[in-house]
């Protein structure tokens, strides 16, 4: 689920499926809970979150392709915060991402930062 979240969300990350295992081990292994969103005896989604930050910080949800425009995402984001008791979590979402800033946007969040990269030259290297 977690390689089919990032062919969703058009992420530049190149891990393949392997790679994604371990990583996902090693967030188990530290500050990180999974959940589970079930549909009868069906997995249909996750979502990763680190327990040790106040607020939380939802790392990765994904509801399956088929079970989506189906108010799922929805009903398991609310479940969520309920089990976890919180109503204050904070995630990140890719910019170019429009259908994910959609989602979000709709269940009320609202932009607290914009986090940027520059991968070129070093200005101050040009002699």
């Amino acid at each position: 689920m977690n390689k089919r979240l990032i062919d969703d969300e058009k992420s530049t990350n190149p891990m393949t499926v392997e790679e994604l295992e371990e990583r996902m081990r090693g967030f188990l292994s530290t500050d990180y809970s999974a959940y589970f969103f079930m549909q009868d005896e069906t997995v249909v989604g996750y979502a990763l979150v680190k327990d040790t930050e106040k607020p939380l910080y939802l790392r990765q949800f994904f509801i399956d392709r088929e079970y989506r425009r189906q108010h799922l995402g929805r009903q398991a984001f609310h479940l969520l915060l309920d089990f976890l008791k919180t109503d204050t979590i904070n995630l990140d979402v890719l910019p170019w991402n429009e259908p994910g800033l959609r989602f979000w946007q709709s269940l009320g969040f609202a932009p607290t930062c914009i986090s940027m990269q520059y991968k070129g030259k070093d200005v101050r290297d040009i002699k």
